[in-house]
C-alpha cells in the first residue's frame, strides 16, 4: 500500500482535479478568490510541495509508514482522487484494481532492466497532457519465479 500511495502522490492519474466554482468570496494564502470564480486544483503540484513533503521529488514509499494520510481527501497534501463531495466515486474500485494485480505481478516475476541497464541511467522525463506519464516507454525483462498454487 505504501508504494501505491507514493506512486499516486508523485503521479496522480489526473494532475488537475475537476474544476470547482467558488460560491462566495474567500481568501486562501493571501489570494482573493471572488464569488463565481472557477478554480482548478493542481493535485500534481500539491503532491510535490516541499512544504508538505521532504525530498518531494524523490520516490520514497516509507514516508507513508506510520502516518494516517489516506486517499479519502481529509489530508489536503495528498488528494489524488480529489476531496469533499466531488471526490472520485470509483476510488475503492480503482485501488482494488491496482493493489491485487500489482501484488500478483511482484510475487510471480523477477523484474530487470534490459541489456544490463542501471536504474540510475533511466530517463524519467515526463510528458504532460490529460494524464501525466513518462515521455519514453519503460521496457523490462520478466522472469517467472513462482507458479500459482493449484487447488484441483
Amino acid at each position: 500500500m505504501l508504494v501505491i500511495k507514493e506512486t499516486l502522490r508523485l503521479h496522480p492519474s489526473g494532475p488537475l482535479l475537476v474544476p470547482r466554482l467558488c460560491r462566495e468570496r474567500c481568501e486562501i494564502d493571501g489570494y482573493e478568490i471572488l464569488k463565481n470564480t472557477q478554480v482548478i486544483v493542481n493535485a500534481w503540484a500539491i503532491g510535490r510541495d516541499p512544504e508538505h513533503w521532504r525530498e518531494a521529488d524523490q520516490f520514497k514509499p516509507g514516508r507513508f509508514n506510520g502516518i494516517s494520510v489516506d486517499y479519502k481527501g481529509a489530508n489536503f497534501e495528498f488528494i489524488p482522487f480529489g476531496a469533499g463531495r466531488r471526490i472520485c466515486p470509483g476510488i475503492t474500485f480503482g485501488i482494488a484494481n491496482v493493489e491485487l494485480p500489482l501484488a500478483q505481478l511482484l510475487y510471480h516475476f523477477d523484474w530487470k532492466l534490459p541489456n544490463g541497464a542501471k536504474q540510475e541511467e533511466l530517463d524519467m522525463t515526463k510528458a504532460f497532457g490529460g494524464a501525466v506519464k513518462r515521455r519514453d516507454d519503460l521496457y523490462l525483462v520478466l522472469r517467472g519465479i513462482r507458479t500459482p498454487i493449484r487447488f484441483d
